[in-house]
């Protein structure tokens, strides 16, 4: 196995193509590497439903194992799952999961104790040369007296951790579809839903990693055709699509209509606002809808805006105090869950909101979602720098507008704004435009894309 790690650790985890990029060895040394970065005594790791999981979940514990430290494997999993472990038992966790990639990728995504994430700048970038290093020289010497590898379940204390932070007591019977792509969410929602007055009608609830139905990314409209064809036929009240890890939720409404997930974070904002007497800040990241500020401020809150990225926004809620974070890609950070991202507590406040009251999905969203939107366009482009610079040209000397470097470029104004990021691991550009009408949004998108592509 090469030395050069490069093309597998990411920004935020480890995610490579098995067994031609990474391997079972290459999970010990992994394992390793997290147990000297993190210095704990102990730690917890999770997996998911792929077929190369288990196997390098246990190299992984064996590799910590050897150094001493004490390994609890909880099995099959969701991310948050593994992260309300993490928090619950205050140990270092990892995930194995390649979240919504193909069935023959796999990852690693670690945290320290209490769910705090390791990424680049807090420990990733250490992990990768240590196995780099190792790699080449061979592992490190065993602990004298090893630790141990033991199992634990913790799947019913993960789901009435989450029941017990949303009030459900007065939701009325609903019929709900969900799409659980064939990932975890089929091995969760059972569990957290049990009990509750739901009308259960399932969707690719069978474990399988090489996802035999649809990709498990709920971003990419073509995966949620499935979901929204089966609400309209049940006549359901909405329906729910996890990804892969089952992380992120993707909400469809009684109409088959996808739902914006700025309206799903500014609905969700709303309520943990109320919750918390009206005062709070709720983070968002640049690219959420005009309507998130707009409803934190309507409710007593305080926005505050970052890049985009779990990284960023899970930073800012600990050196804020943030109640709540919500990103457009559909993912949900709750102070009450050590600030992790957990979509099966963003779905059950969508549960809890929709079966408060008696209108449908679509006239409860309706305040929350206010503004046309693009959704996220990529393109490839040979030349990020240049694009973005020509983009600038075209737009920084006119009076009316404002131009942000925060992440990417933002030109903003009155009516109309658009972020344009580059990727940092592929030669593409992504556009995200929102105005105050739909034919103002298609001019703004269009003109944005005939720049990009030119």
């Amino acid at each position: 196995m090469a030395a050069d790690l490069s093309t597998i650790v990411k920004a935020y985890d480890v995610r490579g193509v098995v067994p031609d990029q990474w391997d079972e060895p290459l999970a010990e040394l992994f394992g390793a590497a997290f147990a000297q970065v993190t210095g704990a005594d102990a730690v917890v790791i999770g997996h998911d439903m792929r077929p190369s999981s288990p196997g390098l979940s246990r190299a992984f514990a064996r590799g910590a194992a050897a150094l001493g430290v004490d390994v609890t494997e909880i099995g099959l999993c969701s991310t948050d799952q593994l992260y309300y472990a993490s928090g619950a038992l205050n140990l270092p966790g990892a995930m194995f999961t390649a979240s919504h990639n193909p069935a023959q990728y796999n990852g690693i995504k670690m945290c320290r104790a209490g769910a705090a994430p390791v990424g680049q700048d807090t420990g990733l970038a250490e992990i990768r040369e240590l196995v780099e290093a190792w790699s080449e020289s061979g592992a490190p010497a065993p602990a004298a007296t090893p630790g141990t590898i033991t199992h634990r379940d913790t799947l019913e204390d993960y789901a009435a951790h989450l029941r017990g932070l949303v009030d459900l007591t007065s939701v009325r019977p609903l019929k709900v579809v969900v799409d659980a792509g064939n990932g975890m969410g089929g091995h969760t929602v059972p569990t957290v839903f049990a009990g509750l007055p739901l009308d259960l009608v399932p969707m690719y609830f069978e474990l399988d990693g090489t996802f035999p139905n649809h990709e498990a990314n709920p971003l990419d409209p073509a995966n949620i055709v499935d979901l929204q064809k089966r609400v309209r036929e049940e006549g359901a009240d909405l329906g729910i699509a996890f990804d892969g890890d089952a992380d992120r939720c993707f909400v469809v409404d009684e109409r088959g209509d996808a739902v914006s997930p700025s309206a799903i974070t500014a609905l969700v904002a709303s309520r943990e606002l109320a919750r918390h007497g009206g005062k709070g800040t709720v983070i968002h990241n640049l690219i959420t809808s005009w309507s998130v500020p707009e409803v934190v401020r309507e409710n007593g809150g305080t926005p505050v805006r970052t890049r985009v990225g779990h990284s960023f926004i899970k930073a800012e809620m600990a050196r804020s105090g943030a109640i709540f974070g919500g990103e457009h890609s559909a993912h949900y950070y709750f102070a009450d869950f050590w600030n992790a991202d957990t979509g099966m507590l963003a779905a059950l406040h969508v549960l809890a909101a929709l079966g408060g009251q008696d209108g449908p999905l679509s006239g409860l969203l309706a305040e929350y979602d206010r503004y046309a939107g693009s959704g996220e366009i990529n393109s490839t482009v040979a030349d990020q720098s240049g694009r973005l610079a020509a983009i600038r040209s075209a737009y920084g000397n006119r009076e009316d507008i404002t131009l942000d470097d925060l992440d990417g470029l933002t030109v903003s104004a009155t009516d109309w704004w658009f972020n344009v990021r580059p990727s940092n691991t592929e030669p593409l550009l992504r556009l995200n435009a929102e105005a105050r009408d739909e034919a103002t949004m298609a001019r703004v998108r269009d003109e944005v894309l005939a720049i990009i592509r030119s």
